[in-house]
């Protein structure tokens, strides 16, 4: 074996030993390594979603009512289209989390709605909304529908 060899075989074991007995910690972020779209994917583990939000619903913000129209898969995430008077949306990403429920809707007049939730033991959502293009824009909201 060359001594070149033998040199980066002792430094990678060196590495792997030192890793093992210091834990993780000393690992570089995955914010550091990873592409923006793997660290979104990465960061949120969900639970298993405890209901389903699918189907055509109202959400009641406080400043205006917004018609949802939503299918969810096996695995909470949410897929859909919603409307608001004459302006519409498409869902960018949404997931139900256990008795949460998070979502992005691009509004065709240009805000991006974040709108985050939960389900009450009444089995109504509620929760805030905001648009991250203007944070200062936020509301309040609630469904009638029990889910």
């Amino acid at each position: 074996m060359s001594a070149r060899r033998t040199h980066k075989l002792l430094t990678t074991t060196a590495v792997a030993v030192l890793l093992s007995a210091a834990g993780a910690g000393l690992a570089a972020p995955a914010s550091a390594t990873a592409p923006a779209a793997v660290q979104s994917a990465v960061q949120h583990v969900k639970a298993v979603p405890l209901f389903n939000a699918g189907g055509k619903w109202e959400l009641y913000q406080t400043n205006a009512t917004v018609h949802v129209n939503l299918r969810q898969d096996a695995g909470g995430t949410l897929f859909g289209t919603v409307s608001s008077g004459s302006t519409v949306g498409t869902l960018r990403e949404g997931w139900v989390d256990g008795n949460k429920i998070y979502f992005l809707v691009d509004w065709s007049h240009g805000p991006v709605g974040r709108y985050d939730g939960t389900r009450g033991a009444d089995g109504r959502l509620s929760g805030t909304t905001f648009d991250m293009t203007n944070p200062s824009s936020h509301a309040n909201w609630s469904t009638l529908r029990q889910f």
